[in-house]
């Protein structure tokens, strides 16, 4: 009998795994920046004088602001295999301590309203506070899931829940509705060049996060987690640091979106973060950032930001109920998974 008869597949067989290779090469790369300008373009035409405005593209940025610096964090993290659902509690707490330490060292009462004349030296030093506990949070979710080996969605899950309770523990329920005057009106509402301040703060943490992520040796071990950590063990690699520290990094740069929260909303928003988790994730998802680890870009995460915004902007600018974004976020977000698949298959395929 002839043997390579016996061997080959059946007809049409290749075909199937062959086409889905093909669409993944097609569509995976760069299909969610060609979303973003269709989208812009689209919204650009159809209300050029009103989405166009260089106020609403201001108002778009600046929306943008808080969630990039969030969703950073939650890019390391997810690059790492890991899963941060406690972001949004741990800014939420952050924002409390920092702002009743900032209204402690001015010498005003809890329940003040308005701002404070507090000088920069009270701001540097709440915001240090902001920093050092989103530090101290990330530490406890890296500890509990290197260390403890706790899964991440447990830890992250419990930790959320830890953060917003205690946050309400602190400030009795209520948001601390005062704030230094300086850091409302300068880092909150103010601008350098016309470039509001907020979307500078943004770029900056953008700038040293792309630096450390794709060019330095710490970048280089984050991806490794992610893909490969029995060879980054092996490596003589401490693991269970860098995970710590990878988790680090996403409390801290909650803890800088938090004085960026208190300074644009001039008060905290204890119940304004539930679904920051869930953005964050979902922006880095769309940003082509693997949930299975070890594949991702800083560059990918700022344009999944801006895809939700974009569309939220448009849909008020057009009439379209806001709710209707929600819809459209929920199919491009099942799509970016289904192509992240895509790809997963056709590289284990080679």
């Amino acid at each position: 009998m002839n043997k390579t008869l016996v061997n080959k597949p059946a007809p049409g067989a290749e075909h199937p795994a062959g086409a889905r290779d093909t669409l993944a090469r097609m569509i995976g790369g760069g299909w969610i920046f060609i979303l973003l300008i269709a989208l812009i373009a689209l919204f650009g035409l159809l209300r050029p004088e009103q989405f166009g405005s260089a106020y609403n593209l201001a108002q778009i940025a600046i929306n943008a602001a808080i969630l990039l610096v969030l969703s950073v964090g939650q890019t390391y993290v997810i690059i790492a295999a890991g899963i941060d659902l406690s972001v949004g509690a741990v800014l939420v707490f952050s924002s409390v301590v920092s702002a009743q330490a900032m209204l402690s060292l001015s010498g005003q009462a809890g329940n003040t309203f308005g701002t404070t004349d507090a000088g920069w030296g009270v701001i540097a030093a709440g915001s240090l506070v902001a920093v050092a506990a989103g530090l101290l949070w990330g530490a406890l979710n890296g500890f509990l899931v290197a260390v403890a080996r706790i899964p991440a969605l447990i830890v992250t899950l419990g930790t959320f829940g830890m953060a917003l309770g205690l946050a309400q523990v602190f400030s009795g329920g209520i948001d601390v509705r005062a704030m230094p005057e300086k850091l409302v009106d300068v880092v909150g509402g103010g601008a350098v060049a016309g470039i509001p301040v907020l979307v500078l703060i943004a770029v900056a943490v953008l700038a040293v996060a792309a630096f450390v992520l794709h060019l330095t040796r710490f970048g280089l071990h984050v991806f490794a987690v992610g893909s490969n950590l029995e060879a980054l063990r092996r490596a003589g690699i401490n693991v269970k640091a860098r995970l710590v520290a990878i988790y680090m990094i996403s409390g801290a740069l909650a803890g800088v979106a938090a004085i960026m929260s208190n300074a644009r909303f001039s008060t905290t928003t204890i119940g304004g973060h539930a679904m920051d988790n869930l953005a964050t994730i979902s922006a880095v998802v769309l940003g082509g950032t693997s949930l299975f680890g070890g594949i991702g870009s800083v560059a990918g995460t700022i344009i999944g930001v801006f895809i939700p915004i974009i569309l939220l902007n448009g849909f008020v600018i057009l009439g379209i109920p806001p709710f209707w974004q929600t819809v459209a976020m929920g199919m491009v977000l099942i799509l970016a998974v289904w192509i992240d698949q895509l790809k997963r298959r056709a590289r284990d395929r080679r």
